[in-house]
């Protein structure tokens, strides 16, 4: 049996997240966001649509935002998800 989850994916958003972007996140079930946070209100604002995975960018530092991983491999349903910044970053 399968099911379908409608996931947003989201990164860069360098302190702040633009309406545009809030539009096309609501209705997502989960969100990923890819880094270069810059702010942990930005996490906040996501986390009010929908839970959030995130792990840190090159530009992310400070209260919270260091807590987040650089990477992490996580699942949802039966898909297993790794999530890094940086291409470079992926294991090879």
């Amino acid at each position: 049996m399968s099911f379908v989850i409608r996931i947003g994916i989201i990164s860069d958003t360098h302190n702040l997240v633009r309406p545009e972007a809030l539009d096309a996140l609501r209705g997502s079930e989960h969100i990923i966001h890819a880094g270069d946070i810059c702010n942990p209100a930005v996490l906040d604002t996501l986390n009010e649509l929908a839970p959030v995975t995130a792990v840190r960018g090159n530009n992310d530092s400070g209260a919270r935002i260091d807590d987040l991983p650089e990477a992490l491999t996580f699942h949802i349903g039966n898909t297993a998800i790794h999530l890094v910044h940086d291409i470079a970053d992926v294991p090879k």
